[in-house]
């Protein structure tokens, strides 16, 4: 079985992100990079197929010289092989699932997994335009996901519960916190890791859709007010919710 897997090589979730000085971007300085937590379900989701139903894991990512981190990370956690799509301009999710896409043509693999979204932009785009642009099925926020014969069942979250879908391989799949719990990387992996080359290609070209014009951070917190602590209170508080707040 030929399993494709996307990852993305995002900013840690526990740093501090500024804006860079073109106001388009952020300061990379000082920032700590991982893998995107989704992605990482799709990896576990793709090494557990494998072992199940036999085959190789390729990972797949789209980013400049720095994604390698992200790749062997992957590669640590038991993927076969690395891929790079070499390209570390700023691109829309448009363009770099066109990139992918036409790697995952070429490769032909029998399912492609990816995070249901990624952790910087969180866009959820990437896995649906990829299924529209090779022409397959998709399915997002799986949860538990059963491979067999040709075909597959996900379960998928939606609001108030959850849905089963069946489809046809191959498929695009987006992993859901809970479809699985990512294993840690065995010294030997690790070691193993180090050792396996991780293939680079220049990106497909594809032109954006959406122009970044500027980043901002939010606005800071306002000043909270105490109005009182008791019932006597309640008349003025409606008034600064109404006139001031207006919430109401």
């Amino acid at each position: 079985m030929k399993i494709l897997v996307f990852v993305n090589h995002v900013p840690d979730t526990e740093t501090k992100v500024k804006v860079a000085a073109d106001g388009k971007t952020i300061d990379a300085v000082g920032v700590n990079y991982m893998l995107s937590p989704y992605d990482e379900y799709a990896v576990e989701e793709g090494l557990r197929l494998r072992e199940k139903l036999s085959g190789e894991v390729v990972v797949l990512s789209l980013g400049g010289e720095a994604h390698k981190e992200t790749l062997r990370k992957a590669l640590a956690m038991g993927c076969d092989k690395g891929v790079l799509l070499k390209d570390a301009s700023v691109r829309d999710s448009f363009s770099v699932a066109r990139s992918l896409a036409d790697y995952a043509k070429e490769y032909g693999p029998d399912i492609v997994l990816c995070g249901k979204q990624s952790i910087d932009y969180d866009g959820a785009q990437i896995g649906g335009l990829v299924a529209e642009m090779l022409g397959l099925p998709s399915v997002s926020v799986v949860v538990k996901l059963v491979v067999e014969g040709g075909a597959l069942v996900a379960e998928r979250e939606i609001e108030g519960g959850h849905e089963i879908v069946h489809a046809k391989l191959p498929a695009v799949i987006m992993a859901q916190k809970g479809l699985n719990q990512p294993r840690y990387p065995s010294l030997k992996g690790i070691m193993d890791a180090k050792r396996k080359a991780i293939e680079e290609r220049t990106a497909s070209s594809a032109g954006s859709k959406v122009e970044v014009l500027s980043l901002k951070n939010p606005a800071p917190k306002a000043t909270g007010k105490i109005v009182g602590t008791d019932a006597s209170a309640v008349g003025e508080l409606v008034r600064l919710l109404h006139e001031e707040a207006k919430v109401i």
